[in-house]
């Protein structure tokens, strides 16, 4: 029999009791780790399918932006005198209201059609969006079904998410087909027996002059859809039918408006990031301006401005115009006077010429000014002057971060090769029994081997113009690219058509059309017609800036005066411009009177200003002749705010009396006392012209 050791008996349960302490001390970890990962997990579904946006989402994540909004007073400013001029509606056009409902006997389209059209569509935004509106008025006036037309820069593009096809990378299909269900017929897909057809080329197909006009659809296209029940259509430039049409085919301009304005809406993932963007602009409380700065390579080419930039991208630019000139896009001659051109008001103001004209107008240097377009040609230190005029200057990129940008493209291919090839390295020849044997030192050493230049040598994306004369083929991550800038350029049109002000650079592209900014400009005429909308007449602009070209930042008070009353008039005016430049190419940058009727009493009708050069021009026949509206519209909560009665319009004021304006001045004190006395002076110029009507 052994005995045991009452110490070691008692030891034992010692460490019994030290191995239960520690099992529950892993329990109790265990259980912490499991919580800690179900409320991490609880947090990212919140985060990810929370609708709506709330102010906590910008408080917490705006730190976290390249952009912070300052500000010398974060209070909203009291609605002066100055405030009105420069965020106000222009009261001259605050009773033009949308109106694009059919009117007279329009009938909703027949079950039988007379066979089904397929359309393909190339070119950039714009193009894509006048180019649909012209196919449904087609597709009206020949009594066909349209199909979902086919989107040529996405279905050319490679590794982009295969989620959005065609049509639906941009914009919504269900919208758009419910929303014209009353107008035409509309399928997503041809029938199996015709899409095989389709797919075999066994189609007939046209491919559309630029602005057809219906007679060509009535005689051409139509005997051949009657005959083979289905026609391919291919409009290449953007636009496939006449801007102006008949007035007997006035319904099918309203048709045009119910497509550009109500049914083109975009996807859900690009509303719902557009719409994050506008709320994250106006978050501070303080309006903001849209500017589009319209400098492509393209639009540079075209109009010959190559020697705005003294840089690589003249070279660039007058490489594309030779291009242009072989394929006889363009006329004239390889070397142009861009000076004579910028004269002339045919090429686009600078950022910095912008800024100046904003400034000199009176807004300060904490205004927001958010910057569209997906290409400034001339990169980011063309916007540097711009930067340093104004504190706040912005783009889509500063407003989002980049897990919200991939989450609108969708989950895309990986385009990198996994495999690519290495370049061997390059075999250094050693001859060591020659080097011993070839004379006395020191003796100078042969020239170095040519060395192979591989695209990683190359110096920027332009690099290629050293070592070719002809351009190289676009890269599948370029064609990517390019699907991209759709959804970019979408989100800035939703962006700049909702801006208390908007400004272009220019509003031409690279074809001599109206561009993005002009449908922009059409759209906000449209919506809310009375809404701050610079239109700029670049030629006179131009001279103005030509006067003070030796001393840009130290404008007297004439000059000022002189762009004061420039913009302020255009903001009317501007639109004769529009009229009789944009309308006969893009009936969509002007839609007047055809989709808009004037709303109030009739004797207060929009007309321009008796005092004005244009009040017998064609721009005044157009305005007094738009109809009035339905008595249900006077009823409509959703109007814009007017003035109110006894404010004096101040589009045709004189502003000789106003003081100078000082440019760049950042002084809270001095500033503060400068807009004081300008608010002060501008009260008394508006009672004194009061009184003296």
């Amino acid at each position: 029999m052994k005995w045991v050791s009452p110490t070691k008996a008692g030891g034992g349960g010692g460490e019994g009791k030290a191995v239960v302490f520690k099992s529950k001390l892993k329990w109790v970890g265990l259980f912490g780790l499991v919580l800690s990962t179900f409320s991490l997990f609880t947090h990212f579904l919140l985060a990810r399918y929370t609708n709506g946006i709330a102010v906590s989402e910008y408080t917490s994540s705006i730190t976290i932006f390249s952009w912070r909004p300052i500000f010398e007073n974060a209070d909203l400013p009291t609605p002066t005198a100055l405030y009105r001029k420069l965020w106000a509606p222009v009261k001259h056009l605050e009773s033009m209201h949308p109106y694009a409902n059919p009117r007279g006997n329009y009938v909703a389209p027949p079950l039988h059609t007379s066979g089904f059209i397929f359309v393909r569509i190339r070119g950039g935004f714009h193009e894509i969006k006048n180019s649909i509106c012209d196919v449904v008025v087609v597709a009206r006036l020949l009594n066909a079904t349209l199909v979902i037309p086919e989107i040529q820069s996405t279905t050319s593009s490679k590794g982009i998410s295969t989620e959005f096809k065609s049509f639906a990378y941009l914009y919504s299909e269900d919208q758009f087909m419910a929303a014209l269900a009353e107008d035409i017929r509309i399928v997503k897909t041809l029938p199996k027996d015709l899409k095989g057809a389709r797919r075999k080329k066994n189609i007939p197909s046209f491919k559309v002059p630029n602005s057809a006009s219906p007679y060509f659809y009535l005689h051409h296209v139509l005997p051949v859809l009657n005959k083979h029940s289905v026609v391919e259509l291919v409009v290449p430039d953007g636009g496939c039918l006449q801007a102006r049409l008949p007035s007997h085919l006035e319904e099918y301009q309203r048709l045009r408006c119910r497509v550009a304005f109500h049914a083109l809406r975009f996807r859900y993932e690009v509303e719902e990031l557009a719409t994050k963007i506008l709320y994250r602009l106006r978050a501070s409380g303080q309006p903001f301006i849209a500017y589009d700065p319209g400098m492509t390579r393209d639009v540079l080419a075209y109009h010959g401005c190559a020697e705005l930039f003294q840089d690589v991208h003249t070279e660039l630019i007058q490489h594309k115009r030779a291009w242009m000139l072989k394929r006889g896009l363009v006329k004239g001659n390889l070397t142009v006077n861009s000076a004579e051109q910028r004269l002339q008001g045919l090429c686009p103001l600078m950022p910095e010429e912008i800024g100046i004209l904003l400034r000199a107008y009176g807004y300060s240097w904490d205004t927001v000014i958010y910057v569209s377009g997906g290409e400034v040609f001339g990169g980011q230190k063309k916007l540097i002057p711009l930067h340093a005029m104004f504190e706040n200057v912005v783009d889509r990129t500063s407003l989002s971060m980049p897990w919200e940008l991939n989450k609108m493209y969708g989950r895309e291919a990986n385009l990198v090769d996994k495999h690519s090839k290495t370049s061997p390295p390059v075999r250094e020849e050693k001859k060591p029994i020659n080097w011993k044997t070839s004379g006395p030192r020191p003796r100078p050493l042969p020239p170095p081997p040519p060395r192979a230049k591989y695209p990683y040598n190359i110096e920027g994306w332009w690099g290629w113009v050293a070592e070719s004369d002809n351009e190289p083929e676009s890269t599948v991550m370029e064609l990517r690219t390019n699907a991209h800038k759709l959804l970019w350029e979408a989100i800035d049109y939703t962006i700049c058509v909702e801006a208390d002000a908007f400004i272009p650079g220019f509003d031409r592209d690279g074809r001599g059309n109206p561009n993005f900014a002009s449908l922009v400009m059409g759209h906000r005429l449209y919506k809310f017609a009375g809404a701050k909308t610079f239109r700029i007449d670049r030629k006179e602009i131009s001279r103005l800036l030509e006067e003070i070209h030796e001393h840009l930042y130290q404008a007297n008070h004439t000059w000022i005066a002189s762009i004061r009353r420039h913009l302020r008039t255009n903001l009317v005016d501007g639109l004769t411009d529009e009229l009789t430049r944009s309308k006969p190419h893009s009936f969509l940058s002007f839609p007047v009177p055809e989709c808009l009727c004037s709303r109030g009493d009739q004797s207060k009708k929009v007309s321009v200003n008796a005092s004005s050069p244009l009040a017998h021009s064609p721009l005044n026949e157009v305005l007094t002749a738009l109809p009035q509206c339905p008595s249900w519209m006077d009823h409509d909560a959703t109007s814009p705010p007017r003035h109110k009665d006894g404010e004096e319009d101040d589009v045709y004021e004189d502003d000789s009396d106003s003081p100078d304006a000082v440019l760049f001045q950042d002084s809270g004190d001095s500033n503060e006392e400068t807009i004081n006395k300008e608010e002060t002076q501008i009260d008394d110029q508006e009672e004194l012209e009061g009184g003296e009507r």
